[in-house]
């Protein structure tokens, strides 16, 4: 007679907390200003203003935008603003800075208005093999929301989790 195997990691008490799933379902969409910079380094204002007028800004319809720069040219105050200006009729959030800070920004809203207490007192797994760009800084995040409610916070798999705080409560 066989032997049934039991599944001893669905049947615990343990809770997963997985940033992947508050993985932004929009599209993520960068804009690099040195486009529409003189040889990518220098901003004549009027030029830029027809670069801007005569760019399709309908391609970033309900998307997440960031606006960097990928030169090392020195940007009057005013020039992510501008572009800002154009980008806010379309799209669904805009970042001034990388992707990676897009979602960082992404995050903080995301776990700014998660209830954390449901996880009062419970054993938890921060989830961290993801097939997604979730940014290190938002484990950082995660767990400093975790804290305050968790009885203890493992990072990983249930089958290989690296103990990282346990509640001396």
């Amino acid at each position: 007679m066989e032997e049934e195997i039991i599944n001893k990691v669905a049947n615990s008490v343990l809770e997963v907390f997985d940033l992947e799933d508050y993985f932004p379902k929009q599209t993520i969409l960068s804009i690099d200003v040195s486009q529409w910079l003189v040889e990518g380094f220098m901003l004549k204002e009027k030029e830029f203003r027809t670069s801007l007028k005569n760019h399709d800004w309908s391609q970033y319809k309900d998307s997440l935008v960031s606006i960097f720069c990928s030169t090392d040219a020195i940007l009057p105050a005013w020039t992510f603003a501008l572009v800002t200006v154009y980008l806010q009729p379309y799209a669904f959030k805009i970042v001034s800075g990388t992707k990676n800070d897009l979602l960082l920004h992404h995050y903080q809203d995301i776990l700014n208005q998660i209830d954390f207490s449901v996880y009062d007192k419970k054993p938890l797994i921060l989830k961290g093999c993801s097939n997604k760009p979730v940014p290190q800084e938002a484990y950082v995040l995660a767990i400093q929301k975790l804290m305050p409610h968790a009885k203890s916070i493992m990072f990983g798999e249930a089958c290989s989790a690296v103990p990282l705080f346990k509640s001396l409560k």
